[in-house]
Order: structure tokens, then C-alpha cells, then sequence
């Protein structure tokens, strides 16, 4: 797999580590979720190399690799594959920005866990508030993300939710350590505007993970448990260049996860320019534009 079908770097040089995580064991829904991080990349062949919000081209300056995906054995069960998972994301270097590609959501944990093991703030997009202590049985379930990563005492960040158990309600309402952007409130610009001063304000380890169903459905239609409503592709790339430009955060990772492939491909095509968004972002805040073109690397003749 590879990252606008570009040559690789190698994992000990990359200054972007892309992880592929085609996990899928217990959607309640559409199915397809384990084909998300293979779409993502080869949707990401067919954009340009150029970002023109940034005004540059990452991958003439940065070093990204693309690893093999951690992959599902067969008859391995969920807490082993998630052992698994927190054995190689602890395993990779802290320098580079680790972008994970779901799958479905309930790989967040693990390795929020392994990138950030003395606590931190996740900010969460999400059409779900996933905080039920267990769904069918598991507490692995894609339904439980956001309890398991709070019941080790992570700030959680909320953005977009608009569907959620009246127990999530009652949790959200007594928990100081959540804060919830509901999707509604989103579309008034005050709300908004507060939610952006909330993420500038961000300090320590930050962790960013995107369930594209946090997006409008009619934008995003290829996801695991669509929702009515939802935010705009605009107002999430904000919401990413917010956090990617705060100085005052180290941010340990990202992961995009339940894009379920759909004969469009427009789903697939907006994961794939959101990661290229995330990379150009960091890129550009830490200065890599300032790096002599990589060239060779990108073996890119157009960008």
C-alpha cells in the first residue's frame, strides 16, 4: 500500500508513519469496514500532490512510510488482536506522526493507550458518543471507544454528536472530563467559534481520531452507522487545522476509521484528501517547508 502512489520510506526515516488497520469484528451495521485502509490509499493516487490551503507540497519535504497492515488472524479473538494492536503502535518511533486507518472504530483505544500511556486529551469527531461500557457481549465493541479511553481518565473532546443512549446522556452530563459539541448546536456559529477557542487552548499529549460518520451522510456515505445531519467538509478540515497548528499540544497520532467503500468512491476520496490535510498541516506547522525538497523520494516529476 502506498501513500499517493508514491515510493515508501523507509519506517527509521519516515517523518509520517501510515498505519493500516483493517480491523472488523463487530460492526452492527454495513459491513465492509476492513476494506477502508486499502480504499483510502488508492483513492489518495488520484489526488494532486499540491495543497493548495497550505501552499505546498508535503511530500516534497517529508519522508512518509506506509506499513503492512496489522491484519486479523484467522480465530484470533478481540482482546487478542487488540494486545496485538498496542504491541506494534508502543513499538514505532514517538518522532513521526502516526496516522491509523480503520477499520472500524474500536481500534482507537489501543493505540491511544500505547502513544499517550501518561494520560492526555482525545478529540473525538463522531456522529456517536461510543461511551457504552459494553454493546453485545464486549467491551471491545465499536459502541465502547470513547468509555474504555475515559475509564482510564483521558480527557474526552466531543464533536458532531447526534446520536447517542440516554445513559450516554446521563454519563456526559456529571463527567467534567467530557466535553460535548452536539451536531445541531454545531450549525449556529457561536457554538462553533466556542468549540474552536476550546481546541486552541489545548495543552499536553493530544490524541485525534475521526469516525467519518461525523460527516453529513451526503457526503460521506460509505460509513459503518450513518447518521442524519452531520458536519461539512469544511468545517471538519477546521477543525483539523486547529489542532494541527496548536503549538501547545504534542500531538501523538490520528486515526481515521468506519469508511465502508461504496461504488462512488467519493467517501474513500474525502478520507484520502482528509489524511492528505492531516499531513499537510503538521507538516507546515513544524516547519518542514523550510527542509530542501526531498525530490527522489516522492518521485513525483509533476507536484
Amino acid at each position: 500500500m502506498r501513500f499517493l502512489s508514491l515510493p515508501n520510506a523507509l519506517p527509521e526515516e519516515a517523518d509520517v508513519i501510515i498505519l493500516p488497520v483493517p480491523f472488523e469484528g463487530t460492526v452492527t451495521y454495513k459491513t465492509g469496514t476492513a476494506g477502508g485502509p486499502e480504499a483510502i490509499l488508492a483513492a489518495s493516487g488520484q489526488l494532486e500532490f499540491y495543497d493548495e490551503d497550505t501552499g505546498w507540497c508535503p511530500t516534497r519535504h517529508m519522508k512518509i512510510a506506509v506499513l503492512p497492515p496489522q491484519s486479523c488472524s484467522t480465530g484470533e479473538d478481540e482482546e487478542t488482536y487488540h494486545r496485538k494492536l498496542f504491541d506494534t503502535v508502543a513499538g514505532l518511533r514517538q518522532e513521526p506522526l502516526c496516522i491509523a486507518l480503520g477499520g472500524e472504530h474500536s481500534i482507537t483505544p489501543e493505540m491511544v493507550f500505547a502513544r499517550m500511556p501518561t494520560g492526555g486529551t482525545v478529540v473525538q469527531i463522531d456522529a456517536h458518543a461510543d461511551l457504552r461500557p459494553s454493546y453485545r457481549g464486549s467491551v471491545y465493541n465499536h459502541a465502547c471507544p470513547m468509555r474504555r479511553i475515559r475509564d482510564k481518565d483521558y480527557k474526552l473532546v466531543q464533536i458532531g454528536i447526534r446520536s447517542l443512549h440516554a445513559n450516554e446522556a446521563a454519563a456526559i452530563a456529571k463527567d467534567y472530563g467530557i466535553t460535548t459539541y452536539l451536531d445541531r448546536l454545531l450549525q449556529r456559529p457561536e457554538a462553533q467559534q466556542k468549540m474552536h477557542r476550546h481546541l486552541a487552548t489545548l495543552t499536553g499529549p493530544v490524541w485525534l481520531t475521526i469516525d467519518l460518520d461525523g460527516f453529513d451522510p451526503a457526503l460521506v456515505a460509505g460509513v459503518g452507522t450513518p447518521q442524519p445531519g452531520g458536519l461539512s467538509w469544511y468545517q471538519v478540515v477546521d477543525i483539523v487545522e486547529i489542532v494541527m497548528r496548536n503549538e501547545h499540544i504534542d500531538l501523538r497520532g490520528v486515526d481515521i476509521v468506519e469508511l465502508v467503500p461504496e461504488p462512488s468512491r467519493v467517501s474513500e476520496m474525502v478520507a484520502a484528501k482528509l489524511l492528505q490535510k492531516c499531513i499537510s498541516f503538521w507538516g507546515k506547522a513544524r516547519g518542514y517547508q523550510q527542509r530542501p525538497a526531498q525530490g527522489s523520494q516522492t518521485g513525483a516529476p509533476d507536484e
